[in-house]
C-alpha cells in the first residue's frame, strides 16, 4: 500500500512537465508567428514599394522611348548603319528594270528613249519619271532576268516627274522595293543610286546626299519642291530608277542632272512618291493645290525701297486671273502684299509656301496667309483650287 502515492506524485510530476512543454511551445510558436507575421507586413510593404518603383520606371522608359521615336522622326539622331552595300545591291536588283519607251512609225514601233524604274507592288505597278514615258506610244520592261514584257500607263505627273506603268506578270517575278522616308535625309548621307545608264543595266553608284529642298522647273512655270540634291553619279539612263539609303529603302527617285556637271545629281524625295502614289493608281492624276501668285523674294534693297524694316517675305508681283489669290483679294504690283507667313508658319521665301502647300494641303483646303500690306499686319484666307493644267 505504500507505493500509491509514490505512483500518483511521479504521474503529477510529468503531467505538469508536460503542461510546462506545452506552454512553451506555445509561446514559442507564438513568438514565432508575430515575428513571421512582422516580417510579412515588411516584406508587403517593400512589395507595395517596389511596384510603385516599378510603374514609375516604366513611365520613364515610355517616355524615353517616345522622345527617342520622336527625335528619330524628326532627324535628329542618326539611324543605325544598315546593309552593306553588297547586300543592298543583291536585295534590290531584281526590283530595278529597263524602260523602253517606242514611237509609231512608218517601220513599225521604234525605241527612241529609255529609263529606269523600279517595282511599288505584286500588282505590276512600276513606278519611273514621267520624262522617260512621255509621248510614248508603247512601252517595255526588261527585268534583270531578261524577261521582256509590254507594259502601260497607269498615270503620271508632268508636274513632279512621276510616273506609274503596270506590268501583267505573276507576282514571282515583282519584288517591290520598301520606301523609305525622304523628310528624314541629312546632309553627308550615304545614299545609293540604281540604274540603267547608257542601257548599262543594274548599275550601281555611291553617293552623299549633297543638300535636300533643292526646286527643279515644272512645266507652266511651275517648280517641283523638296527635291534631294546627291553626288552620286546620274546618267542618262538612271532617270527613275531608286536612291536608296542604307537601309535598302527607296528615299528618291532619280530624275536630273546638272548638263556638263560633275557630282549634281537630283532627285524626286520619296515622300513626294507615298503622297501621289496611290491617286495617280486610282484616278490616273494628281491633283496640286494652287494659289496663283508669282512673287519676289524681299532682300535689304527692295524693303528699303518699300519702307520696311524686315528682309524675309515674299513680295506679291502678279496676281493671276480667276485665281485663289485673287478670290482672297490679294494685291500685286510694285507695292504689292508682302507674305510673311502661312498658318502661322513663318516664310523667307516663296518657295517656303510652295513647299508647305505641297506638303500639307489638298484642292479645296483653306489656308491663311499672314501678309503685309502698306505697313499693316493682315491674315487672308485663301481656299486652295487645282493647278490648272501648263
Amino acid at each position: 500500500m505504500a507505493t500509491e502515492p509514490r505512483t500518483t506524485s511521479r504521474w503529477l510530476y510529468v503531467s505538469i512537465l508536460l503542461l510546462v512543454l506545452l506552454i512553451a511551445q506555445a509561446g514559442l510558436f507564438s513568438y514565432l508567428m508575430i515575428g513571421y507575421q512582422r516580417d510579412l507586413t515588411a516584406l508587403q510593404t517593400r512589395q507595395n514599394a517596389l511596384h510603385v518603383d516599378l510603374a514609375s520606371l516604366e513611365d520613364s522608359v515610355e517616355g524615353l522611348r517616345s522622345d527617342l521615336n520622336e527625335l528619330r522622326d524628326t532627324g535628329m539622331i542618326p539611324q543605325p548603319p544598315g546593309l552593306t552595300l553588297g547586300q543592298i545591291y543583291e536585295l534590290s536588283k531584281d526590283s530595278v528594270v529597263l524602260i523602253t519607251a517606242k514611237s509609231r512609225t512608218f517601220a513599225g514601233l521604234e525605241p527612241f528613249a529609255s529609263g529606269s524604274g523600279f517595282v511599288y507592288d505584286t500588282r505590276g505597278h512600276i513606278i519611273t519619271n514621267h520624262h522617260v514615258i512621255e509621248d510614248a506610244d508603247a512601252l517595255e520592261v526588261t527585268f534583270s532576268d531578261g524577261t521582256i514584257v509590254s507594259a502601260e500607263l497607269v498615270g503620271d505627273d508632268p508636274y513632279s516627274d512621276l510616273a506609274v506603268i503596270r506590268v501583267d506578270e505573276p507576282p514571282s517575278l515583282l519584288h517591290p522595293l520598301p520606301l523609305g522616308k525622304s523628310s528624314q535625309l541629312q546632309v553627308g548621307e550615304y545614299v545609293i543610286a540604281i540604274g540603267n545608264p547608257f542601257g548599262l543595266s543594274n548599275s550601281m553608284t555611291l553617293g552623299i546626299v549633297s543638300h535636300v529642298g533643292r526646286e527643279l522647273d515644272a512645266p507652266g512655270d511651275f517648280k517641283i519642291v523638296d527635291i534631294v540634291q546627291v553626288d552620286a553619279a546620274i546618267n542618262p539612263g538612271n532617270s527613275g530608277g531608286p536612291l536608296m539609303n542604307m537601309r535598302g529603302e527607296v528615299v528618291g527617285v532619280n530624275t536630273a542632272i546638272i548638263a556638263d556637271s560633275v557630282g549634281v545629281g537630283f532627285a524626286i524625295p520619296s515622300d513626294t512618291v507615298s503622297r501621289e502614289v496611290s491617286q495617280l493608281i486610282e484616278t490616273g492624276t494628281y491633283k496640286h493645290p494652287w494659289i496663283g501668285v508669282s512673287a519676289v523674294n524681299l532682300d535689304p534693297d527692295i524693303a528699303e525701297e518699300l519702307g520696311l524694316n524686315i528682309t524675309r517675305g515674299t513680295m506679291v508681283v502678279t496676281v493671276v486671273s480667276g485665281s485663289p489669290a485673287e478670290a482672297a483679294g490679294l494685291k500685286g504690283g510694285q507695292t504689292g502684299d508682302v507674305i510673311v507667313g502661312v498658318d502661322n508658319v513663318t516664310v523667307r521665301k516663296l518657295i517656303d509656301v510652295l513647299v508647305y502647300i505641297e506638303r500639307n494641303k489638298s484642292p479645296g483646303d483653306i489656308v491663311t496667309l499672314q501678309i503685309l500690306r502698306e505697313g499693316a499686319a493682315l491674315n487672308v484666307p485663301v481656299t486652295l483650287e487645282e493647278r490648272p493644267a501648263a
